[in-house]
């Protein structure tokens, strides 16, 4: 007897799920439903389709070797039913089957299943408040969005316009209108973008996207202003209105399981559709995958969402394997590793935050290291990483990067090493593939690797440059060493009341330093690396409490001299 497979759902997941399913049995009767008109959008691409990076929409929609991905090619390529314009309105769990209207037509029907997959995704969030149904008003989670948006970048009229939200798709959207000529605000209600981050990685992207855009922190948004239905503005808390044409709301996404819900199936805290391993709900023959569902965190055992769209595939292909041959095959959760591109510089994490390792209750040590991804001689780029490690064990627990340098490349070595439960002695060694076109001779990672050793074994003190601001704000008497040449110090400097003495010439002008060696000194340069060479040398030199501003110059997310 044919099994009857039933996925709800075209995006990600769902057609991943359909696709498993398919090459786990031949004869499996596999229909897909999609309520909008398009199938297995590359949705994360939506930012680089609005920003011009490519012109043909179809891109989004096709395969490896150009073919649009629509019911011709799921029927002629997959033997897959798939369903477009067609609302599923309810699950029947008691008879097996789904209710469905077609959006067009009107027309309503009824299908058995055997096995049900959700994949219905996320919704994004509106923010309550008036004139946010306004003309000019948009979010980027649906294909018509990015039509919508890539129409007003050919357009060329919007000359102003308002990001709603810091977050991923916020920086994201930020990015591709600005190269539209469209004179950009960023309005972000908490204290930082990007909220995964912690405060002063978040900083430093905040520093860098202000050299494109207006960012306003600590801000909402009170009104849409409108005239004859139109926007022509938005008011924030504070009573400031910023004119403008359009507004862009990203202020995240919630799970979208209305249909389960009222199917009764089990909902968890964090408002997504409960699965265990097995990508298996509450009732034994539906399944859900992607962004409507919520999955385990595996350093901290706890349910997260995780609406990222490699994610939402790796999960779809359990799902569609698990409906066909049973419980075989399982998902074990995410590490939630995520990137993105804001102009020329690469930002991400892997794992836990600073401020997550906290909640979790983890102790834990972190460094934070400022250097090239490849010899200056290749035109080594910038990266800034923050890593953080269990006191006890070494394991890596997270990893924070950003920078114009290979981020990408960084966080692939992290989320492979928490994920391999590797730790901080086994990173030291890494055999990572060396060449100047790729990577220093020591790779960025593996330098990262060297220092949390060194401070894990008390050979390097680090201060971090939040601790620095903190306490020269609270008035504490610190010696700050600023140990690069003069020219550089002429070009940038921190304005914290640092002194100049090149680590070339420390060890002939000490008797410049204060003469009690107990005074706490911060020792730094343009990354800390001679900063570091030059707290040892002091160390060696009889002074008891040096410390060494992690990344340096580099890192330090305040206001500098220049």
């Amino acid at each position: 007897m044919r099994k009857k497979i039933i996925v709800i759902g075209g995006s990600a997941a769902g057609p991943k799920a359909a696709a498993k399913a398919r090459r786990m049995d031949e004869f499996a009767e596999v229909t897909l439903f999609q309520k909008g008109a398009d199938l297995s959008m590359a949705s994360c691409g939506y930012p680089y389709f609005v920003g011009g990076f490519f012109d043909d929409r179809n891109k989004l929609l096709c395969t490896p070797t150009g073919v649009v991905r629509d019911p011709n090619f799921y029927w002629d390529a997959k033997e897959i039913v798939a369903k477009v314009n067609t609302e599923v309105t309810r699950i029947n769990k008691q008879d097996k089957t789904v209710e469905f209207t077609d959006v067009v037509t009107g027309e309503k029907g009824t299908q058995e299943y055997d096995k049900l997959i959700i994949a219905t995704g996320a919704k994004a969030n509106l923010p309550p408040v008036k004139g946010v149904g306004l003309k000019g008003i948009s979010t980027l989670q649906s294909m018509q969005d990015a039509d919508y948006l890539r129409k007003i970048r050919d357009e060329g009229k919007v000359k102003k316009a308002v990001v709603v939200g810091g977050g991923l798709i916020g920086i994201e959207t930020v990015e591709a209108l600005h190269l539209a000529g469209i004179e950009l605000t960023m309005v972000e209600l908490l204290p930082q973008l990007l909220t995964f981050l912690d405060w002063k990685m978040a900083k430093l992207v905040e520093n860098y996207l202000k050299t494109k855009a207006n960012v306003i922190t600590k801000n909402g948004v009170s009104e849409f202003l409108g005239k004859d239905g139109k926007l022509v503005g938005v008011k924030l808390q504070n009573g400031t209105e910023l004119p403008c044409e359009l507004a862009v709301i990203a202020i995240g996404v919630k799970p979208n399981i209305d249909l389960a819900r009222d199917a009764g199936i089990k909902i968890g805290e964090m408002g997504g559709i409960v699965v265990d391993k097995y990508m298996q709900t509450s009732d034994e023959d539906i399944y859900a995958a992607g962004d409507c569902c919520e999955i385990n965190n595996i350093i901290t055992g706890k349910n997260v969402l995780a609406p990222y769209g490699d994610l939402a595939n790796l999960e779809g292909r359990v799902a569609g394997e698990n409906v066909i041959a049973g419980n075989k095959v399982t998902f074990p959760g995410t590490i939630q590793t995520g990137v993105c591109k804001l102009f020329d510089y690469g930002i991400g994490i892997t794992g836990l935050s600073e401020t997550k390792a906290k909640e979790a209750g983890f102790d834990f040590v972190k460094v934070v290291n400022a250097s090239p991804d490849k010899p200056g001689f290749m035109d080594g780029k910038l990266l800034v990483t923050k890593l953080l490690a269990d006191s006890k064990t070494g394991k890596i627990l997270g990893a924070q990067c950003l920078g114009p340098g290979d981020v990408s490349k960084q966080l692939a070595i992290w989320a492979t090493a928490i994920k391999g439960k590797l730790t901080v002695e086994d990173m030291v060694n890494a055999d990572l593939p060396y060449a100047p076109p790729f990577s220093l001779a020591i790779d960025h990672s593996v330098a990262s690797a060297h220092i949390l050793q060194n401070k894990m074994k008390g050979v390097f003190t680090g201060i971090s440059c939040m601790d620095v601001k903190e306490k020269l704000d609270a008035g504490a008497d610190m010696y700050l060493l600023d140990v690069r040449g003069a020219d550089e110090y002429e070009e940038t400097r921190l304005g914290i009341g640092e002194t100049l003495i090149p680590l070339g010439v420390l060890r002939k002008r000490l008797n410049e330093l204060p003469k009690d060696k107990e005074k706490e000194i911060v020792a730094f340069c343009k990354i800390s690396l001679r900063g570091y060479e030059a707290a040892v040398m002091l160390k060696a030199h009889g002074y008891t409490n040096v410390k060494v501003l992690e990344g340096g110059i580099m890192a330090w997310p305040f206001e500098k001299e220049k």
